[in-house]
């Protein structure tokens, strides 16, 4: 008996997975693996041209403690938890009443005010620039922790409201109306039966807006300046120096930079894989 032509290709598809995958890994981690290199070379190795070989000397952890006495990286990275903390708690907040009322009340309005908060996820930000710093400016928060967290709160509230939305629209409505039947009022039917069963959706959202917001480059440099205020990302490049590279601690500083959105994601990776699969095996 001939093998059947999915039979035949079964071995080319192991064989494919086999090479295909450590192939992309190793693409998605050179850079990474790279920049880690970097962070431990010293600085003649950096200043000889060694930028991608093996270190020809080994500077330790030499580069990490020096990131941090001779330069204000704690405090970015301080300016970085007070701006992410209160932006993804605010979003997600005001994201949740947003989705509940979309969610559940049928009122005319309901899908143009929804398509208004999903078109502004694709408003380019280079053309908000000039007006958002200008209203900054105006408002008195230009290069304020504050002033960056608002922003955030408000810009990433459009998508935590398409993402909150759209799982309280699957819920059972026959809960809400029971509830409604026993005499619960809207607030306590949000905080008691609503808010408990978007909860891996919410943790899920809170992964993705940490991530989001921490990594921002953009708004970080046209909104704050100076260690008071700026954030991590926009932070690492005053490392450099004035009048030398020091490439090798910009390295350390991002290596550093990037463990908070890492250590978040491994502690809240069980809430997170469940709230992107919710409502997956419905029919």
């Amino acid at each position: 008996m001939f093998p059947t032509p999915i039979e035949q290709t079964r071995p080319l598809t192991r064989r494919a997975y086999r090479i295909g995958i450590p192939v992309l890994l190793l693409i998605w981690l050179l850079p990474i693996l790279a920049v880690a290199m970097m962070s431990v070379r010293t600085p003649a190795d950096m200043n000889s041209g060694n930028y991608w070989g093996l270190p020809s000397s080994w500077s330790g952890v030499s580069n990490y403690l020096q990131v941090f006495r001779n330069t204000p990286l704690l405090n970015y990275i301080l300016n970085s938890f007070e701006v992410t903390v209160p932006a993804v708690i605010g979003s997600i907040a005001l994201a949740s009443l947003a989705g509940y009322a979309l969610g559940v009340y049928r009122f005319r309005a309901n899908l143009a005010v929804f398509f208004l908060f999903v078109g502004g996820n694709f408003v380019p930000a280079q053309i908000l620039m000039v007006p958002v710093r200008q209203l900054s400016l105006h408002l008195g928060l230009y290069n304020s922790t504050l002033g960056l967290t608002l922003f955030h709160t408000a810009f990433q509230s459009g998508f935590c409201t398409f993402f909150l939305r759209n799982f309280i629209r699957d819920l059972p409505r026959e809960l809400i109306e029971a509830a409604r039947i026993e005499g619960a009022g809207e607030l306590r039917i949000f905080l008691r039966i609503v808010l408990p069963l978007i909860r891996p959706a919410m943790a899920a959202l809170a992964v993705l807006i940490f991530t989001f917001v921490w990594n921002d480059y953009f708004w970080a440099t046209v909104l704050t300046q100076g260690s008071h205020a700026m954030p991590v990302t926009g932070g690492l490049m005053s490392l450099n120096g004035q009048w030398i590279s020091q490439w090798q601690l910009v390295a350390a500083g991002s290596i550093l930079a990037a463990l908070p959105p890492v250590v978040m994601f491994f502690a809240m990776q069980r809430h997170f894989i469940a709230g992107l699969t919710l409502g997956a095996t419905k029919g």
